[in-house]
């Protein structure tokens, strides 16, 4: 049979089900569960649809980066959620998720020096190529890891989105190998990432269908057609370049688990016998 491997960013996982449960919902001695619940319920209903061979979930931990020691303003625009209460604080769930995953028998890791993006890159680099692998997340920053064997699963129910490279043409006009290039060029404000003026995704993308890549229409700047456009690319090129190396994704972190670690197989559990089996409800 051959192997299916299913990613899951975590902790984008987390956010989405915290602050998009329609209820507040507490467990049988008022702790709220809510995230738990939602998260629990929704990575079932992922592996349902996928049928993995192979399952983690990585989450992003309270460290200091890479990217952060390149920018001081990468994602300087998110709460410190450390400062806000636990019904407003998505990681005060964590505890109660990670148990739902140990018993559920979910392989599970939570970086120390890298980002959970840099990790799921270094699994798709290295067993990409003879494997098939969907990676569960909103954050579009994996788009530029779509191949033959890579697609991203952007999950809401019964709209969810299965997105290969069809997908990215169609949206942008672009392919992956070009989704860094045309993101440095717009920016990412998710990110806190500011793009270059008069720069915005149509004019990124015939950019990019003219020159190729972004290291190219720097190059020819003066080629460029539209004074304005020609006038930002140049007055931005080293904001360019930055970006570029904040938004391409590292293949090179060491990886917490090996293939053969997260082998799974779905036992049939409901997110009700799994809060129950933890002791929440």
């Amino acid at each position: 049979m051959e192997n299916k491997i299913l990613l899951v960013d975590g902790s984008n996982l987390l956010f989405q089900m915290f602050f998009g449960m329609p209820s507040r919902i507490t467990g049988k001695d008022g702790t709220g569960i809510w995230g738990v619940l939602g998260f629990t319920g929704a990575l079932i209903k992922i592996i349902r649809r996928i049928s993995p061979t192979h399952t983690a979930v990585f989450f992003d931990g309270q460290h200091e980066n890479r990217r952060l020691e390149m920018n001081a303003e990468y994602k300087a625009n998110r709460p410190d959620y450390s400062q806000v209460p636990d019904e407003e604080n998505p990681f005060s769930q964590i505890p109660y998720i990670y148990q739902a995953l140990k018993y559920l028998g979910i392989a599970f890791a939570e970086t120390t020096d890298c980002e959970t993006d840099d990790w799921i890159s270094g699994f798709v680099s290295r067993y990409g190529n003879e494997n098939k692998i969907i990676i569960s997340s909103f954050d579009s920053d994996f788009f530029q890891l779509i191949s033959e064997n890579v697609s991203i699963l952007r999950y809401r129910g019964k709209n969810s989105c299965l997105c290969d490279s069809g997908y990215l043409l169609e949206k942008y006009g672009i392919s992956p190998c070009q989704y860094a290039d045309f993101k440095s060029l717009t920016g990412d404000a998710a990110d806190n990432i500011k793009g270059a003026d008069k720069i915005g995704p149509k004019t990124a993308s015939a950019l990019l269908s003219e020159f190729g890549t972004l290291d190219n229409i720097i190059k020819n700047a003066d080629k460029i057609k539209k004074s304005s456009v020609q006038a930002s690319i140049k007055e931005n090129s080293g904001r360019l370049i930055l970006n570029y190396r904040l938004i391409k994704l590292d293949d090179k972190a060491a990886l917490p688990f090996s293939l053969d670690e997260i082998r799974y197989v779905y036992e049939g559990a409901t997110a009700m016998e799994v809060l129950q089996g933890i002791g929440l409800v």
